[in-house]
Parts: C-alpha cells; structure tokens; sequence
C-alpha cells in the first residue's frame, strides 16, 4: 500500500513539473534574459540630477510674493509637506504638496494660482532642457507605457514634447503644472520592451490597473515556484553520484533532457530563490511594513504645524535653481539647489548660512518615535549592507538613528539638510535580505569589485536561461506528440 501510494505521489510530481513547466518555462526564459538588460538599462524615470539640470536659474529679482503668502494663496490651513520656489519657464513659482497629495503651483510673480499650461509654455519649459535643439510638441497624453504608474496621476495629461536631439529625447511636461515629470531617450525606449517590460510583465492595459497587475504577478511567480520546487525535487532523485548510469553519467536522460537536468541540478537552488524573491516583490499579504515615513512622524520633526515660516521674500542666492522652505525642530529653514546638486542650508527669516549640528538633529530625531528612545545615532561614512547605491544614488555621510521600539526602526538623516532619507525596521531590513539579495545579489562584496557581481549575476542569469530553453525545446516535443 505504502509503495502504491508513493508511486502515485511521484508520478503526480511528474505530471506536475512536466505540464506546468511547458508553460511556465517561456516565462523563465523571459525572465532570465530580460534581467540581464535591466543589470544595464533602467526603466524611464526622471532622477533628482536629470530634474535640476532641466530648470533655469532662479530670477530672484521677478519673485514679489513671499513663502507665507503663497500658503495664504493657497489656502493652507497647516504647514505643506513641501513648498519649493523654482521656475516654470522664465517665470518664478511656488509649487507647494499638502499632506494629502493635493499639488498647487503659485506664480512667485503676481500670486495667480496655475493649473492650466498652454503649448507655448511646454515647449518654453523643455527649451531649458540640456539636450534640447528643436523642441517640437509631438501629442498630448494621458497615459503610455513610460508614464504608466500611479505617481503620476497628479500631473496628467501630458505634453509630449521631442527635443530633437541625436538621443531622440522626449519630455513630459505635466499641462497642470509645467513640470517635467519624465523623461525618456532612443536607447531607453527600445531596450526597456526586452528589460523592464517583458521582466515585469508591464504592458499598459495590464499595469495601468495596479490591482489586477500584483495579482497576476502574484500568481505567475507563485506557479513558477512550484514549478522550481518540483524541479529540483525530480532532478535530485534521478541524480546518481555513486552507482552511477551508463558512461558514468550522474543523470540517466540524453540530449536536450540531460542538459536540462544537469544544469538545472547546478543552478536550481539560485532559480529558486530567484522566483521566491519575485513573489515577495509585490509583498504578497502585506506581510512587510511600508517604508515611508508617516505624516504623524513628519510633523513631529518638524515642530511646526501653522502655513508660516517667514514674514520677508526668501535672500537672492546665485546659481540656484530650487529653493525648498522646511522646518526641523521648530527651526524654520531654506534650503537652496544649484545644477549641479550642491545644497546649502540658510535660515529662512535672515538667509544667513545655517549649520545643523548633531545634537540637533538628535533631539529632533527622537521625536519622531515619541514612546521610544534613540539607543545609538552612527554616521556612516561609507556605505554597509543596509544604506548602499545600487542602481541608484544615495546620499553619504548619513546619519543613522536606531530606536529601542518594538519595530526596531532605523532613521537615516542627512547631515547636510536635515532631510529624512530613509527608513528601515526589522521587518524591512528582513525584507532587504529576502528579496533585495537574493533576487538582486546585491551584497556589498560583489558590488564592492565590480565586476565581479556583473559576472555572477550573468554567469548565473546563462544557466537559468539554459534550463529555460531545454524546458522549452521538451515541452514542444511533448505538444507535437
């Protein structure tokens, strides 16, 4: 009974493998391949060095209404969670956030409240652009595939706007605002359809609903887990390492079979980890606790809640072109942007240079956990397996405030500006860990000698795509039979 039963259990884990892996194993072709290109190119974004470069020099000398009076404008019953003064086109203008998404864009000239941006005014905005020659408005948009995502919803519809460069440059010029939300090249464009889009199953009717998009991520990666699971298992009891099959071969299949055993024995483990660290992309159950710091949290740091922080127009500070009015600590602050991303701290009433010592930002760090106490405050210098760049920049030295609380939360600060950068319990740091390195193998040895992680990843990335393509080649045998 016991061996009838047994023999039923492994013939189902056959069937099992063999009919879900004909399907799934397009899949993990797709993926291995497609995430080789996204080791190179990213998906179109627009980072905080391409958003600078993009703005012209602040014109001081045009901006008559001050930061109190903006949030007046602007009906602002409490302080915004950003106000910025920076230029849209030759026009200086306050852009302000509040605490519920709500964006506001003020002219800094007149006090009119902008919601409402022609043609002129796009192609005035992408004429700042670096890689802008000819400027032409190629159509308006709601939606595409490099503007997909919710985050940009505040700012549709857009204006596609080619800037007639070699790179084939297109700008989104939000037709609310006049900001540049985006920005895409040539290069991007045509390597993102075999990177990010086939890796991350990214067509726009499908990501365009967010909902449906994580399920079927969800459900893709979960069925090709046990399809590596089952794999695995299979592959260890047909292999033979001591009385061996005929040759002495460790695997008893031929052909386009043996490859896809042995390689498969040699590369399960990491296909695995790979497809379960791709199923915790999505936080399946919302298991991991959200990286964002609160609103609560903010307004505690900030020590200050009324739309107020000066009564005069922000001091004329040259080559800047953003200029962000924040509180820490009931201490009102400018802090100025050049070009180039070099940042100075100034206090807001006088726009003499300010200096933002540690002590301060520890007493303004422990209110952020108000029942909980800071147990250590470290400034790294260099980066450690939890504040690293990876793909992306991050900023050094940072200081790192870890909290006695249940969570176990770390708080990372610049030094410069006071700014919160980032945020990190325990939950997040074993989020890190289960699928950060393991799906991005981004431990700080391989990234330390690059490229050493360039070759393991790809090294790894062939053998995936080997057990992927045999898995193909048998299953269509299979069909036609």
């Amino acid at each position: 009974m016991a061996f009838r039963l047994k023999r039923k259990l492994r013939q189902w884990l056959y069937l099992t493998h063999r009919w879900i892996g004909i399907v799934t194993c397009l899949f993990f072709a797709m993926w291995f391949i497609s995430g080789v290109v996204m080791m190179y190119v990213a998906f179109p974004g627009l980072s905080d060095k391409e958003r600078l470069a993009a703005l012209p020099e602040l014109a001081w000398e045009k901006v008559r209404l001050s930061p109190d009076d903006a949030m007046k404008v602007a009906g602002s019953t409490r302080y915004p969670r950003e106000l910025r003064l920076t230029m849209l086109a030759d026009e200086p203008v306050y852009r302000l956030s509040d605490w519920g998404g709500k964006r506001q864009t003020i002219s800094a000239v007149d006090s009119r409240s902008i919601a409402d941006i022609s043609e002129r005014q796009a192609l005035a905005v992408a004429a700042h652009h670096p890689a802008s020659k000819s400027p032409r408005l190629e159509e308006m948009i709601d939606r595409d595939q490099w503007s997909v995502v919710a985050r940009y919803d505040p700012l549709r519809p857009f204006y596609l706007i080619d800037l007639g460069d070699d790179a084939s440059t297109k700008l989104y010029v939000s037709s609310r605002s006049g900001e540049v939300a985006l920005d895409t090249n040539r290069r991007e464009r045509i390597w993102n359809w075999l990177g990010s889009i086939p890796h991350w199953i990214y067509p726009t009717i499908l990501r365009k609903d967010g909902a449906l998009w994580r399920q079927v991520i969800l459900w893709s990666s979960g069925i090709c887990l046990v399809v590596g699971i089952t794999g695995i298992w299979i592959g260890i009891l047909r292999m033979r390492l001591k009385r061996r099959y005929a040759n002495g071969n460790i695997t008893p299949y031929r052909g386009w079979m043996a490859w896809h055993h042995v390689t498969g024995l040699i590369a399960g483990i990491f296909i695995l980890t790979w497809m379960f660290s791709g199923w915790l992309s999505v936080n399946p159950g919302q298991y991991f606790s959200d990286r964002n710091t609160t609103r609560e949290m903010l307004q505690r740091y900030m020590g200050h809640d009324a739309p107020t922080i000066a009564a005069k127009l922000p001091a004329a500070q040259s080559g800047v072109v953003e200029a962000r009015f924040v509180w820490i600590d009931g201490t009102p602050l400018t802090i100025t942007k050049s070009r180039n991303g070099m940042q100075t701290v100034l206090d807001a009433a006088t726009g003499a240079a300010a200096v933002l010592p540690q002590d301060r930002l520890r007493t303004a760090a422990a209110k952020l956990l108000p029942n909980a106490q800071i147990t250590a405050q470290i400034e790294l210098k260099t980066y450690d397996s939890y504040w690293y760049a990876h793909h992306r920049e991050r900023e050094l030295p940072v200081l790192r405030a870890i909290f006695n609380d249940d969570a176990q939360t770390w708080i990372h600060i610049s030094p410069i500006t006071g700014d919160i950068v980032g945020q990190a319990d325990a939950s997040r740091r074993s989020y890190r860990w289960l699928f950060n390195a393991l799906h991005s193998l981004d431990f700080q040895l391989l990234l330390k000698y690059r490229p050493v992680w360039d070759i393991v990843v790809i090294l790894l990335s062939i053998l995936g795509t080997v057990v992927s393509i045999s898995g193909v080649v048998i299953g269509w045998r299979y069909l036609r039979r």
